[in-house]
């Protein structure tokens, strides 16, 4: 579903230039979910961009679902994600003059599509929010506002969905029941989730755990017993497996990348 190819990314900074990922390698199968930790910043989030289509790596390629994003124009990439890529973030980014049922409708109505608001209810329903249809953003709570955003997430049913930091503006409890939602649409839909967090217990619940550090990678273990249609495929060169225990997660950095 998703390979990175010596992905490399730079910055000029003043009169020298920052590498902030270097030569990352590695594929995902279709309906993985994917953990990516590392301390702050050991190029986490400019990784997620990157495999999003957000950005275009110095060097390298990212192939999602078989499509080469370097060789996309921005159009094209736009056009991609909004036929198979689902975005959370870590600030929700709802519209503030739309309900919550409108913020859930907007990507089916910007590609054209009839029933935008059936299908924007019944996901809402499905993430619990049945009674705040009608409401606005700020008149929801922070794990409220999250909901919404995965929803939106979701409504285009696409192959994939990344996460930044989703659980990272929330309380422990709002927390955990936002990545168990994650859990419970990944296995309904079948769609592959690559999340970024900070959190150890989120990274605990992953079917695989990719560690970064000053910008490669430096651990890939993928726990063979998940629960997932992609899980149980082997992982790509030079990760590890563990056959019956859960990966071992190491409890990383706090902050924001």
């Amino acid at each position: 579903m998703l390979e990175a190819r010596q992905l490399t990314k730079e910055f000029d900074s003043g009169d020298h230039r920052l590498t902030v990922l270097r030569d990352v390698n590695f594929t995902i199968p279709q309906g993985q979910f994917v953990a990516i930790v590392g301390p702050s910043g050991s190029g986490k989030t400019t990784l997620l961009g990157l495999l999003a289509g957000l950005d275009v790596p110095t060097r390298g390629d990212v192939l999602l679902d078989g499509a080469s994003l370097t060789r996309m124009t921005e159009d094209e990439r736009a056009r991609l994600r909004g036929e198979k890529v689902g975005f959370v973030f870590q600030s929700f980014q709802l519209i503030p003059t739309l309900t919550a049922i409108e913020n859930v409708q907007v990507p089916l109505e910007l590609r054209g599509e009839r029933g935008a608001g059936e299908r924007a209810r019944e996901l809402l329903e499905r993430v619990g929010l049945a009674d705040r249809l009608e409401h606005f953003p700020t008149q929801l709570s922070g794990g409220e506002q999250q909901r919404v955003a995965i929803a939106r997430a979701f409504v285009n049913r696409p192959r994939i969905l990344f996460a930044d930091e989703p659980t990272g503006n929330l309380d422990g409890s709002t927390g955990a029941r936002i990545v168990t939602l994650l859990e419970a649409l990944n296995r309904e839909s079948g769609s592959t989730v690559v999340l970024v967090t900070h959190d150890p217990g989120l990274a605990q619940r992953a079917h695989r755990l990719v560690r970064l550090a000053d910008g490669a990678v430096v651990e890939d273990v993928t726990k063979r017993n998940a629960e997932s249609d992609g899980s149980d495929r082997a992982a790509d060169a030079g990760s590890t497996s563990t056959d019956a225990r859960p990966a071992t997660v190491a409890t990383s950095a706090t902050g924001s990348n």
